[in-house]
């Protein structure tokens, strides 16, 4: 039988885990700005939560997920991430701005319902942005990438996954032509970040921007294809 949690404990738990893969651990003040509320209240739901076996809290160090709360995490994330499958495959929405509307779509999705809609848009393996969708049975392939921070300098690399999914963050991305697939060439980094090109455009991009977009280097006869 599933653990029944309140939305605003969904939310809190997805938004662990998104950051617990970004940096092995979420810190309130990070969870703070990520669910735009005040740190005081993240410090209270924490306790709540880590009172229902759900996350771990080490003062000073940040949250964790339990296995109980990871595998909550991930029954959201299935929710968030075929709901946005539903809206750039079904409804034709742009990429860059369906993470807010999935957000609040997930909520009243049931279990049957994502399961007719997984059959409907054909098993996808990934979200818009390249996520991986866990699987029925909250299995999930993170992949192995890098960071766009990491890649070697002068070696083209392809854009793999974008990990926030916020839509101001999207639209920089896309006003750069990084986007899914894209080809990418970092060429110098900077005290502030990178210095890239992208269908022969050079842009520029800071760190945080940057070390959200994770690429896997592309192999010769990939890249003789592209030429």
């Amino acid at each position: 039988m599933e653990t029944e949690v309140s939305r605003e404990a969904e939310e809190y738990l997805e938004a662990i885990y998104r950051l617990q893969i970004r940096r092995g651990v979420a810190k309130t003040t990070e969870l703070a700005s990520e669910l735009n509320v005040v740190p005081g209240s993240v410090t209270n739901t924490i306790q709540n939560l880590k009172k229902r076996g759900l996350v771990k809290h080490e003062p000073y160090r940040g949250v964790k997920l339990t296995a109980k709360g990871e595998k909550i995490a991930l029954r959201i994330l299935r929710r968030h991430r075929l709901a946005e499958r539903l809206l750039t495959d079904i409804l034709n929405a742009e990429w860059n701005s369906v993470h807010e509307n999935a957000c609040k779509l997930e909520h009243a999705l049931t279990k049957e319902v994502i399961t007719l809609l997984e059959k409907k848009l054909g098993y996808p393996k990934s979200c818009p942005h390249g996520n991986p969708i866990p699987s029925a049975n909250g299995k999930v392939e993170e992949g192995k990438f890098h960071p766009l921070t990491e890649a070697n300098i002068n070696k083209a690399c392809i854009v793999a996954r974008i990990i926030d999914e916020k839509q101001e963050i999207l639209l920089i991305l896309a006003s750069k032509g990084i986007r899914l697939g894209a080809t990418v060439r970092v060429v110098e980094r900077k005290s502030f970040g990178i210095i890239l090109y992208v269908a022969e455009k050079k842009h520029t991009l800071n760190n945080d921007v940057a070390s959200i977009v994770l690429v896997k280097s592309m192999e010769n006869k990939e890249l003789a294809r592209r030429k």
